[in-house]
This record gives structure tokens, sequence and C-alpha cells, in this order.
């Protein structure tokens, strides 16, 4: 029989978290952050190569869309800069 709702782990419990070796570095750094005030909504991103400000993107969107889609939607931008950002 299987386990009730109630009694499921928490994600959070199932996954092991790793720190990152601090001398570890990473030349892109990308911040996104989505919004909603009212019938506002908006998305950004911020692409950092070698802590250089590389490319910023700042997207309106649909009265209708949610907080949540704005977040989804800043990432999906983002991931979709990186191949035009040059790492080399």
């Amino acid at each position: 029989m299987p386990l009730p709702p109630s009694e499921w782990p928490h994600p959070a419990q199932r996954m092991t978290i790793a720190e990152t070796n601090e001398q570890t570095k990473y030349p892109i750094e990308i911040y996104t952050d989505g919004s909603k005030v009212e019938s506002k909504v908006g998305a950004g991103v911020a692409i950092y190569l070698n802590k250089q400000l590389m490319k910023r993107c700042k997207y309106k969107l649909h009265s209708c869309c949610s907080n949540n889609q704005a977040e989804q939607t800043a990432i999906l931008k983002a991931l979709e800069q990186i191949p035009n950002t040059d790492t080399t």
C-alpha cells in the first residue's frame, strides 16, 4: 500500500546539497527577476562575464501574467542569451 501524502518525505530532505569550493571561479554570473505590481508585469536579466556587465535586458509582459510567470520568463530569457555571451 502506498504511503499517504502526509508521510511523504519533504523534497529538501531527499536531495544532497554540496557546497562548491570557494576557490572555484565562474566566468558567467546571471541575475534574474520578475515582478508584478497591480497590472504591471515585467522581467529582467543581467549577465556578467568576469565580473563585468555584458548584457542587461528588460521585458514588459501582459498584465494577465503572474509573478511566477514573470520570474520564469526572466530565467528563460537569460538562458537564451548564454550562446550570445563570449566566454573566451
